[in-house]
């Protein structure tokens, strides 16, 4: 029981670690749009409008040259719907935070 909880706690504390490490970036205001060079990085969303859309075009790399993903972390007060392409939708509420990946095609979470 001990040692799972203390699992746990390292895994938390390893993806804060690693969200931690990303340069934040939020949505200009009165926009709705996930710009493409927010590609690695983490977007944090507070007082977001109800739907946020990715780019129209998934990118493949960012300006790192890594393949391109952003996370999406909803600091309130309300949930907010991601939409992508045709195929992708993600609802993210409040304290969450979603990893969104594209293969230059389609957009997943991982």
């Amino acid at each position: 029981m001990i040692g799972a909880l203390l699992l746990f706690v390292a895994l938390a504390a390893g993806q804060m670690n690693t969200l931690q490490n990303k340069q934040v970036v939020h949505l200009q205001p009165h926009s709705s749009v996930v710009r493409a060079d927010f590609g690695g990085k983490l977007l944090e969303l507070l007082n977001a409008p109800a739907v946020i859309s990715l780019p129209t075009v998934p990118p493949k790399l960012d300006s790192q040259g890594n393949a391109w993903s952003v996370d999406i972390k909803n600091m309130g007060p309300s949930q907010v719907m991601v939409v992508g392409t045709s195929q992708f939708r993600s609802r993210i509420i409040v304290g969450q935070t979603v990893h969104v990946f594209s293969n230059g095609r389609v957009y997943s979470l991982k």
